[in-house]
């Protein structure tokens, strides 16, 4: 457990934890900051460490603490105007609820977060939560909307690769 009670050197220690694979450190340190600035009725920067222990939660393979570590962050982060941070606290949930099985919520999860990237202008992230959601489709059986959905990913992308634009180009072709 953490002995430090500065929420921002325990968020740091938690993204050196994190980084460096030490995972239960990280989560340590993730929910000690968390606490610390809510504490200090901070809570923007208890929203962000709330979601920084998601993650390493979900890695953790403990997705249900998870899902409960980012829920409501969203709501935080819109009444802040901080889009960015809504829509990939909208995607940490989408995360979590994916890896407990509970695919059609993490779908609607994953395309609010797109929504709200999209409004944000941030194309790659769209795009990478566009790919999370055909993933799930395409697990649902539902091939047709997998490749729409993954085909509006690729549109997304603000710098695509090499391999984005000739994956892309093959879409289009087995499309017609």
């Amino acid at each position: 457990m953490p002995t430090n009670t500065d929420p921002q050197i325990l968020n740091e220690q938690g993204k050196q934890a994190f980084q460096s694979g030490q995972l239960d450190a990280a989560v340590d340190s993730f929910r000690a900051a968390a606490e610390a600035y809510a504490s200090a009725q901070d809570d923007l920067n208890a929203a962000e460490s709330r979601n920084n222990l998601s993650v390493a939660l979900l890695q953790s393979d403990k997705p249900q603490e998870a899902l409960e570590a980012a829920l409501g962050t969203d709501d935080i982060f819109a009444k802040a105007a901080d889009l960015k941070r809504q829509g990939m606290a909208l995607g940490n949930q989408a995360a979590a609820l994916e890896a407990l099985k509970r695919f059609d919520e993490a779908l609607a999860a994953y395309e609010h977060s797109a929504s709200v990237f999209a409004e944000a202008g941030e194309g790659d992230l769209r795009a990478m939560v566009l790919k999370s959601a055909a993933g799930i489709k395409l697990k649902k059986g539902k091939v047709g909307e997998s490749v729409f959905k993954m085909i509006g990913s690729m549109e997304a992308k603000q710098n695509p690769s090499i391999f984005d634009r000739i994956l892309r180009a093959v879409v289009r072709f087995v499309q017609r």
